[in-house]
């Protein structure tokens, strides 16, 4: 038997406008993860088990746009090894649609599963690369951060299409993460982003370009330890996040919230119209922030420290 873990990850800066080669910086979160654990069966096929989403099936009878399958046939031919005589069990604590990195998370940990059961390693490059082709069936475009973060478990800044750059971060901070309890489908919000940019492509580019200068001010806050820029910075990328048109009402009261309770930031994280809003916050006010997002709405908050 071998079991593999993913963290679960937060976009802090760059949503969307990573689809159209801006930069962006996503951060790991290890409070959450998904477990993948492969066991040897006498069976000629591989069994699937995701309890989590109330399935079990064979891998032969999996349809070709089925996520888990796909990770398991692409990891086989990677791996050189014909997919039999195994079971795959998958179990995530990462909430689903939430811009969390759920489907990522999932991919990386049976694709690092597989590689440890046969005994052939695969480095965090090759199991990113597996998890991406099956990021395409998540979000049609993915922009590749997801999967990156979370195969190298370490803060990332990213350009698509670009080898991704990890950084220092001088100085922890706090990050409280709001779940609006609403669905946030990547692939929905990605497409009708680039439908708006063909229908008004220099609009769109100097949101984007505006986008892309905040996530390069934050990388430089990040790095020189200056927290308290990246407040500011959080409230400048969601104010263009909603003339991007992918906040909502949801969203914006949980901002609200948790700026009035002392947050020093607030922005949604992902792809919007739902999914989580990410608030900036100190040890002192994380009780009050914590409270105040619950009271308005969320469905659970998780805080995690970014280092």
């Amino acid at each position: 038997m071998t079991t593999a873990t993913a963290p679960g990850k937060v976009i802090l800066f760059g949503e969307h406008a990573v689809v159209y080669a801006r930069p962006a910086i996503a951060v790991p979160v290890f409070q959450v993860q998904a477990q993948a654990t492969v066991v040897a069966t006498d069976r000629d096929s591989v069994e699937i088990d995701a309890p989590d989403i109330a399935r079990r099936y064979d891998l032969a009878s999996a349809s070709p746009d089925d996520a888990i399958a796909t990770i398991i046939r692409l990891t086989g031919a990677r791996l050189a090894v014909e997919p039999r005589g195994f079971r795959v069990h998958i179990h995530s604590t990462i909430p689903v649609a939430r811009g969390l990195g759920s489907g990522a998370a999932v991919s990386v940990a049976i694709a690092r599963a597989l590689s440890e059961f046969f005994h052939r390693p695969l480095d965090a490059a090759q199991i990113s690369a597996l998890a991406y082709e099956v990021e395409k069936l998540y979000h049609g475009t993915p922009s590749g951060i997801d999967n990156t973060v979370i195969a190298f478990a370490q803060p990332v800044y990213y350009v698509r299409g670009q080898p991704f750059e990890s950084f220092s971060v001088a100085q922890p901070f706090l990050i409280a993460i709001g779940d609006t309890g609403i669905a946030s489908p990547t692939k929905i919000a990605v497409g009708d982003v680039r439908r708006a940019w063909e229908h008004d492509r220099a609009r769109y580019e100097v949101l984007f370009d505006e986008i892309g200068a905040i996530t390069r001010a934050a990388r430089r806050a990040i790095e020189s330890g200056d927290v308290a820029a990246l407040g500011p910075l959080m409230n400048a990328n969601q104010t263009l996040a909603r003339e991007i048109g992918v906040s909502s009402p949801e969203i914006e009261k949980l901002v609200a919230a948790a700026l009035e309770a002392g947050a020093r930031g607030a922005k949604l994280s992902g792809a919007g119209r739902g999914g989580n809003v990410i608030a900036l916050i100190e040890p002192g006010t994380r009780p009050a922030v914590e409270r105040a997002l619950l009271t308005a709405g969320a469905a659970r908050v998780i805080v995690t420290e970014v280092k």
